[in-house]
């Protein structure tokens, strides 16, 4: 998606050679039109896939995860990275490690969510190391539901998660892949 890495490139703020920061407009202030595309960009790659459910992790999936919701016309489900008085033990659960924050979370999903009629489509901010999508997999899979590929919007393509899930069967599209990025430069593949 060209217009995504025009905003990465104009936008973006690389902090190392790992860690790239978009919070003007992807995770912490959004850009609501921008969102948008992307969720549109998402629906276009997937149409045909008769999805029913959109899976991601709180919180940074969520705006890319409901813009794809709006235009495949189906619901959101997020899983949470801590529990509440609302869910009860009910729910699926794995534990997942944040490559960003460098700690691992306990992410839940309740039951009454997924099922085994479900067709699962995973949208997700980031793909550094594939931790999230593998445990939400686990979740789905354990629910009976199938997933049906994963939507990134910015992918690591210098880190080995997309590379591993691809190679293990999974669809993964991705709106933007970096293969490096330093202070000066970012290339995209």
């Amino acid at each position: 998606m060209e217009s995504l890495k025009d905003k990465i490139r104009k936008e973006g703020k690389v902090l190392s050679e790992t860690v790239l920061k978009v919070d003007c407009f992807l995770n912490h202030q959004i850009d609501s039109k921008f969102m948008l595309e992307m969720g549109k960009e998402f629906a276009r790659l997937y149409k045909d896939e008769e999805i029913t459910k959109i899976v991601t992790i709180e919180t940074s999936g969520i705006a890319p995860a409901v813009a794809a919701g709006i235009y495949l016309d189906v619901p959101v489900v997020f899983a949470k990275k801590s529990t509440s008085s609302t869910l009860n033990n009910h729910t699926y659960s794995r534990e997942v490690k944040s490559f960003t924050k460098n700690k691992v979370y306990n992410i839940l999903i309740a039951k009454e969510f997924l099922n085994s009629n479900d067709k699962v489509l995973v949208i997700d901010d980031f793909l550094a190391y594939g931790n999230a999508l593998v445990g939400l997999n686990e979740i789905i899979e354990e629910s009976g539901a199938t997933i049906v590929g994963a939507g990134i919007v910015i992918e690591k393509g210098f880190q080995p998660g997309g590379k591993e899930l691809r190679s293990s069967g999974l669809r993964v599209e991705s709106l933007a892949i970096i293969e490096s990025m330093n202070e000066n430069n970012i290339i995209f593949g």
